[in-house]
């Protein structure tokens, strides 16, 4: 068995038993539940790296992933605010671009990759219209 199916095997035992332990109420009352997470807590980062973390994150500087993420949120944000069919296309090729970009990044499992846009069914739900990408 290889090391990619094995690792894939874990992460499905993983999941199970995480979602077992839900449903048995395992996860319930925690202590700090329903509270916000202390995101400045940098207790479980290694001595030698916490100052190099902190002067990034005072930065504002992300990983490339996160990077690329905020990227796609933007990108979508725009979309919505678009009236044009043809700069709608351009902008769901450019999303779909960027999601593609993020997705070859990870080596984990594809149940968490970013789901690409369709333009067809976009199109189904702005009410119908002629594909500006495709010519006859």
């Amino acid at each position: 068995m290889s090391k990619k199916n094995v690792l894939a095997a874990l992460e499905r035992v993983a999941e199970k038993r995480i979602n077992e332990a839900i449903q048995r109420g395992e996860f319930d009352n925690l202590p700090g539940s329903g509270k916000p997470l202390n995101l400045e807590d940098d207790r479980q980062i290694p001595d030698d790296l916490r100052l190099a973390y902190k002067i990034l994150r005072n930065a504002n500087c992300l990983p490339p992933e996160l990077e690329l993420k905020k990227a796609i949120r933007t990108a979508e944000e725009l979309l919505s605010s678009l009236k044009d069919e043809s700069a709608k296309y351009r902008q769901i090729k450019k999303i779909n671009y960027l999601i593609m970009k993020l997705n070859t990044m990870r080596n984990g499992s594809v149940q968490w990759e970013e789901k690409q846009l369709y333009y067809e069914k976009m199109v189904e739900q702005v009410g119908g219209g002629k594909d500006p990408g495709k010519t006859k």
